[in-house]
């Protein structure tokens, strides 16, 4: 079992920035591919970004490549998702996931909770 419990969610204003965080614990973190995913209102969940164990692998969707990172840190056994340049679109349940390769949220086994990012125009 692996817990996730994400944080950092909040408003900020188009153009701005946040920085999410994704606390795990359980199982051993580097095992696991860690990935986000957002859900907006009224729309299916989508893969926002993954990144491999060692952090080298981190693809993008393309909604967000160029304005957002995700890195991991091993040794804090916590996953981050630096948003930058943020739009009124970005507005979202962000949720932190654990699995394994893919964009579907069917290939990750453990959710957080999710944290809620506004973004005002």
């Amino acid at each position: 079992q692996v817990q996730l419990v994400e944080s950092g969610g909040g408003l900020a204003q188009a153009g701005g920035s946040l920085r999410l965080s994704c606390a795990a614990s359980g199982r051993t973190f580097r095992d696991y591919i860690m990935g986000w995913f957002r859900q907006a209102p009224g729309k299916e969940r989508e893969f926002v970004s993954s990144i491999s164990s060692t952090g080298v692998r981190r693809p993008y969707a393309d909604s967000v490549k160029g304005r957002f990172t995700i890195s991991r840190d091993n040794a804090k056994n916590t996953v981050y998702l630096q948003m930058s340049s943020l739009k009124p679109e970005d507005t979202a349940v962000y949720y932190c996931a654990a699995g394994g390769w893919g964009t579907s949220s069917n290939d990750f086994d453990y959710w957080g909770q999710g944290t809620r990012v506004t973004v005002s125009s």
